[in-house]
């Protein structure tokens, strides 16, 4: 008879048990059995207990236990291990690893061919794989794998490799991003806007169904315009043997050699997210300075990728969607109603594959406009890198449509203490407007990470095209439009980060510079300097100097529109949290003083106070359970006033419950916890807590794909009533997945009890007592004493011993008020005759001095 058994750590009495334990049966062989010197125990009646389970050192009854598995220091979720006596041993123990748990070891091909396995092939034989050992550790219960990395296909830090991935479960989702602003003056101008934009899912299986939608509503005294369109319907999977991404429906092109445009079809393509994170590709990033509390909005060909509100000052979004590439449009709308608009080029880095591996792209489908619907023929398109070897990668591909081709091939190499670097050709040729064309494009990109001097070129790149040379969104635009063809004639990018750690300072420059054979160039360059020092008795004081210039071409007018400015700002600390900063900025030639006092409310707020020449402010922030808020409001000279809130969030929706949530990214990867049904839980991911529900269900949603996550209870900040026997969890989610998992929690009162048994005996030392949910509440001690947790009123709880549930415990209706100031009488109703034994434990004669299996 094999039972289930969930070892837990437990309160006072557990330690206390195993301490002893420790000390009456150390030094003893694993395989012998081993005889207790009960005298030790400080017992009123060593004839009533019961040591079965720790009868022989590191033997394990079998059974079947519910354990956490550890695979080379690294946790995996808990799961069910039989142990079995193994067949040269009938009276031994070995733990089962089953076909399935052998997947998730994640080991090389070479290696799958030699495993052996027992018991009629249900079980792995670890003597198969040289230098493997099993073990199982009752006391914490874990299940230790250790494997030499020389088996195993990858080893990195919180990454698993594809046998241990999780798709989630089935469920609905709903993101969103929403931004309301009013500004108004006296007997003048009032604007009120509302914008937003987010996403709907579903998840099935490996798919994941989306339909992302945006929506404006433009009020300006009498007059309204509202908009609410969809962006694209569409469906993706992971392919995680080919570590590829298939995605069928409305789509961008995302290609590393192709400009980007939209269409409607399917794209086939290796998933660098698949990869370990040292593998993996490079993310754009977005910098510039807001003169007041503004709303920065980031989109693509209109599809707004990003939006939300900023502080005054300068500003950093670093948490774009690393599968973005190509131009960026980036729009600043100022409290005051002004707006600066400004492109940034997001170009991957050089094209390096790992050697021996081939990374692709395939796409088909039909051109289609946002607004206006189909815009092309049918077009196919395939790119490939090819990981020759250590130090060289050949890349090409291929775009094509009835009237358009394109082909490029490059090279990259890998000059190790001198960077990457990479070189491709492009040669397009199209026929569009009763004209025919063909012309090529060169580039050349470069990065480079210098640690002997803390600095990085993130990206450099260069790409000149010749006046002949037509891009597929150019061709697209002529053909649908009637616009001039091409037009581009050369793009220079570069961005470098270096810090100065002696001097305690840090710089950041970003560069980009693209000319037209028709029309004006467009330039923009931003340098940040940053330094920390010290001044006598105020430490940690800050300086910082932002300085730009835009000079972009009018999309409509193709005229240029000149902007330079710059930011300088000096902070010190103020109070206990606070900073006290004064700046001087200057743009669109107008010169601008101010200062601003900040501060933290409690852990999950955040606020500014602002003034300057002209005007006040606030901003406030605030990271809640369901969404992340944000307040701002300015008033300045002649009535002028001004306010915006946004509110980011989600709600998401399981066949096990559903939950409101912050949202970190729309559509993206969650992790549903329940806390055992239990409200009020304080449940931490990688950032701020989240509690849980009325129905006990919190969402996490700072979760990456592919990599490793951990979400746990905050111990610190459990109520009162509220225990945690499993207070972490761990798993790995593939790209938009809905994760679940349940932690152990226990809700209830807390109490010292003494059990009694209906002949007025008490049940034996180291009895267990749970709760109807299987959850274990205390464990017996001396003269039938136990702490219990977890009482509800009225409620049933079981006392097992010998491996067998023998009684039942009732709750009190009417618990005391003092908690554990009072002692419960508690009386156990039996369930069966208290001679009874499980089949497959041992019997034990218990003596004054010793305890044998006999």
């Amino acid at each position: 008879m094999y039972g289930l058994f969930t070892l837990r750590d437990c309160a006072v009495a557990r330690a206390m048990l195993c301490t002893g334990l420790m000390s009456i049966a150390g030094g003893v062989w694993a395989a012998e059995d081993i005889q207790f010197n009960t005298d030790i125990l400080d017992l009123n009646d060593r004839t009533n207990i019961d040591l079965s389970q720790f009868s022989r050192s590191g033997f394990i009854l079998p059974g079947t236990y519910l354990m956490q598995v550890q695979i080379n220091t690294q946790s995996q979720p808990e799961q069910r291990i039989a142990f079995y006596p193994p067949d040269d041993d009938p009276k031994g123990s070995q733990a089962c690893v089953s076909a399935e748990l052998v997947e998730q070891l994640g080991l090389k091909k070479d290696q799958l061919t030699q495993l052996t396995w027992w018991k009629g092939g249900e079980c792995l034989d670890s003597s198969s794989l040289s230098g493997m050992e099993v073990s199982g550790d009752l006391s914490t219960s874990t299940l230790r794998i250790s494997i030499p990395h020389a088996y195993l296909e990858y080893s990195a830090q919180n990454w698993d490799p594809p046998s241990r991935w999780d798709e989630g479960v089935p469920g609905l989702l709903l993101d969103y991003n929403l931004t309301a602003q009013s500004i108004s003056q006296r007997n003048t101008v009032s604007r009120n806007n509302l914008s937003g934009n987010g996403t709907f899912g579903a998840n099935a299986g490996p798919w994941r169904l989306r339909a992302d939608w945006q929506g404006r509503i433009d009020d300006e005294n009498i007059r309204r315009e509202q908009r609410l369109e969809w962006n694209r319907f569409y469906a993706y999977r992971a392919l995680p043997s080919i570590q590829a991404r298939l995605m069928v429906g409305e789509n961008y092109l995302y290609s590393d050699l192709f400009d980007s445009f939209r269409f409607t079809g399917f794209a086939l393509s290796s998933d660098d997210n698949q990869l370990p994170p040292n593998l993996r590709g490079y993310a754009p990033e977005v910098v510039g300075v807001a003169k007041t509390n503004a709303k920065v909005t980031i989109s693509q060909q209109g599809r707004v990728l990003y939006e939300t509100l900023v502080a005054a000052g300068p500003f950093r979004i670093q948490d774009l969607n690393d599968a973005v590439s190509g131009s960026l449009d980036v729009r600043v709308e100022e409290q005051d109603g002004t707006v600066n608009s400004f492109t940034v080029e997001s170009s991957s880095i050089p094209y390096l594959t790992r050697p021996g591996t081939v990374r692709y792209k395939l796409a088909s489908g039909r051109p289609s406009d946002l607004h206006d619907g189909g815009q092309g023929s049918v077009f196919g398109s395939g790119e490939f890198s090819w990981g020759v070897s250590n130090g060289w990668s050949l890349y090409g591909g291929g775009l094509s449509d009835s009237n358009y081709t394109a082909l490029s091939l490059g090279v990259g190499r890998d000059l190790l203490a001198f960077g990457a670097l990479s070189f491709d050709v492009s040669r397009a040729r199209t026929t569009v407007q009763d004209e025919s064309l063909s012309g090529s494009s060169y580039r050349l990109s470069y990065s480079k990470r210098f640690e002997e001097y803390d600095s990085q070129v993130s990206f450099a790149g260069y790409r000149f095209s010749e006046k002949d040379y037509v891009s597929m969104s150019e061709y697209l635009n002529a053909r649908h439009y009637g616009k001039p063809v091409g037009g581009s004639k050369s793009l220079y990018t570069a961005t470098l980060n270096k810090h100065f750690r002696d001097a305690g300072l840090s710089a950041y420059v970003t560069y980009t510079d693209q000319s037209f054979w028709d029309l004006p160039s467009s330039k923009r360059w931003n340098l940040s300097l940053a330094r920390s020092f010290n001044m006598g008795s105020v430490k940690n004081m800050n300086v910082s100097l932002n300085m730009f210039r835009n000079q972009e071409r009018n999309q409509r007018t193709g005229t240029q529109n000149n902007n330079t400015g710059m930011f300088l700002s000096l902070s010190m600390p103020l109070g206990r949290s606070g900073s006290l900063s004064t700046s001087a900025s200057s743009s669109h030639n107008k010169n601008m003083y101010s200062a601003r006092f900040s501060d933290q409310l409690g852990e999950r707020s955040h606020y500014q106070l602002s003034a300057d020449n002209t005007s006040v402010g606030g901003y406030l922030s605030h990271v809640a359970d369901h969404a992340d808020l944000s307040l701002s409001a300015s008033l300045k000279e002649n009535n002028y006033t001004s306010l915006g809130m946004s509110a980011r969030g989600g709600a998401t929706l399981t066949p096990y419950g559903g939950a409101g949530h912050r949202s970190s990214g729309v559509g993206g990867t969650r992790l549903m916890v329940d806390t055992s049904g239990v409200p009020g839980v304080p449940v931490r991911g990688y950032g701020r807590t989240t509690s849980s529900n009325a129905f006990g269900k919190a969402v996490v949603p700072d979760v990456n794909s592919y990599l490793r996550t951990a979400a746990s209870v905050d111990l610190e900040n459990l109520p009162a009533n509220v225990e945690a026997t499993q207070s972490v969890t761990q798993l790995t989610l593939t790209e938009g997945a809905i994760g679940y998992r349940t932690l152990d929690v226990i809700a209830g009162h807390k109490a010292m009890a003494v059990l009694l048994l209906p002949d007025g005996s008490v049940p034996p030392f180291g009895g267990t007592v749970k709760n109807e949910k299987q959850q274990e509440t205390g464990i017996v001690n001396d003269g039938g004493s136990v702490y219990l947790s977890g009482i509800r009123p009225g409620e049933k709880m079981v006392v097992s011993w010998g491996g067998v549930e023998r009684c039942t415990l009732v709750m009190p209706v009417n618990l005391p008020a003092d908690g554990l100031a009072t002692t419960l009488d508690l009386r156990c109703q039996m369930l069966m005759p208290d001679n009874a034994a499980p089949a497959s434990a041992s019997r034990i004669r218990i003596t004054n001095t010793e305890i044998t299996p006999s």
